[in-house]
């Protein structure tokens, strides 16, 4: 802040003032569901982390990049949106961009892995139960490392990052391609590879489950044991849930394809910044979606966050500082009673007085063969303990 390049003019927002106002008020809403769904998400995966499948490690993966770009975008772009422009600088403009393009293909690639193992898993079995744990952890560094390769690009100059039409953001320069060639290479690459090729997967995928499940779903119900068709029911809702947030995810990422594309390969003038920016918006609005689909719909994930939000209250309700009264109340009357009871023999047996009511103070102490019992004297409290023999007839008037 405070250099040169922050007073440019492609750093001013080219929307009105309240579009901005819009935008900024969205993205706080979307901040907050993110990080709570996300953050619950994998609180809830670390507790159930030894009874994981392998497909749930596109789940958990999908919540760490989701949460990757919700601290990165969000803490930057709200506070521009608010002021009507651009405040962090180039540098951070370059980073803003190359994390959003980061977590964006991270999590579009994730899907895309996740559609392709429900598929091998439901229209392949006898591959898809070899599928295990470490192949799931190999096929998300791939995911990861397959993302790098597109959003670091641009800055070893296969594109560029710049400066959203509407000022306040920053992504991939979308107008490069139209007089640059390394530019439009890179907008080919990644339309094709980081979009259409993405999209076709999933569609083939869910489509041959889907063909697979109808074609199929008579023999489960006639010759499949229970054991098994409780299995086949756990991957159909996996492959259910899957489904929604891919679509989900698409259905967010979509208008902001569609508008970058009619920038880099259309007439860029006649693109409005008003369409970019609200296309920005359903694009970040996807942060949200996977933890509200797994969370609320999937049992074994909703009963696990139902167990530690139970523990949870417990605890808050006992440290509760609003309970010290009830609890100190409760130990004075506990108090009370143990100052009300009668007398206890020290191996715990209640006194009975009439047993030494012939001992007085002015006669001999009593003998007996068995040995002496002592009782404990409760005064206030402290208490002294004396032999049964020294004590009085009348024993209420010690003690009350």
């Amino acid at each position: 802040m405070g250099n040169a390049s922050d007073t440019s003019a492609v750093f001013a927002s080219t929307i009105s003032k309240e579009h901005d106002i819009l935008m900024g008020s969205l993205y706080s809403v979307f901040c907050v569901l993110s990080l709570m769904g996300n953050c619950i998400l994998l609180l809830v995966a670390y507790h159930k982390r030894t009874t994981l499948k392998p497909a749930e490690f596109f789940i958990i993966n999908l919540s760490i990049s989701d949460l990757g770009m919700t601290l990165s975008l969000f803490p930057l772009a709200i506070p521009s949106a608010l002021t009507h422009r651009w405040l962090f600088g180039e540098i951070t403009c370059q980073l803003y961009a190359m994390c959003g393009v980061l977590f964006g293909l991270c999590s579009l690639t994730n899907l895309t892995a996740l559609s392709l193992v429900c598929c091998l898993k439901v229209c392949f079995p006898s591959h898809g139960n070899k599928f295990s744990s470490s192949h799931a952890r190999l096929l998300v560094v791939g995911v990861w490392c397959y993302a790098s390769v597109f959003a670091v690009g641009p800055l070893a100059q296969w594109g560029h990052y710049s400066p959203e039409p509407y000022g306040t953001a920053c992504c991939i320069d979308w107008h490069a391609p139209n007089h640059e060639l390394s530019a439009l290479s890179y907008i080919v690459c990644l339309f094709v590879f980081c979009y259409a090729l993405p999209c076709t997967v999933i569609f083939l995928s869910y489509t041959f489950i889907l063909l697979t499940v109808r074609g199929s779903r008579q023999a489960v119900q006639q010759h499949v044991s229970p054991p098994q068709t409780k299995a086949a029911n756990a991957h159909a809702l996996i492959v259910k849930l899957s489904v929604a947030v891919c679509f989900g995810f698409l259905g967010a990422w979509t208008p902001y394809a569609v508008v970058a594309m009619w920038a880099a390969f259309g007439d860029s003038t006649r693109v409005p910044p008003d369409a970019f920016a609200f296309a920005a918006v359903f694009a970040k609005s996807s942060t949200i979606y996977n933890p509200m689909v797994y969370l609320l719909c999937k049992p074994n994930f909703r009963e696990c966050l139902y167990r530690d939000t139970s523990m949870l209250r417990q605890r808050i309700y006992r440290a509760s500082p609003q309970l010290e009264p009830k609890e100190r109340l409760g130990s004075t009357s506990q108090r009370n009673k143990d100052m009300n009871l009668s007398t206890r023999f020290s191996n715990g047996q209640q006194e009975s007085y009439g047993a030494c009511l012939q001992c007085t103070d002015t006669t001999a102490p009593c003998h007996v063969d068995a040995p002496q019992r002592t009782a404990c004297i409760l005064t206030g409290s402290t208490y002294r303990e004396v032999t049964v023999c020294q004590l009085s007839d009348k024993p209420q008037a010690e003690f009350l």
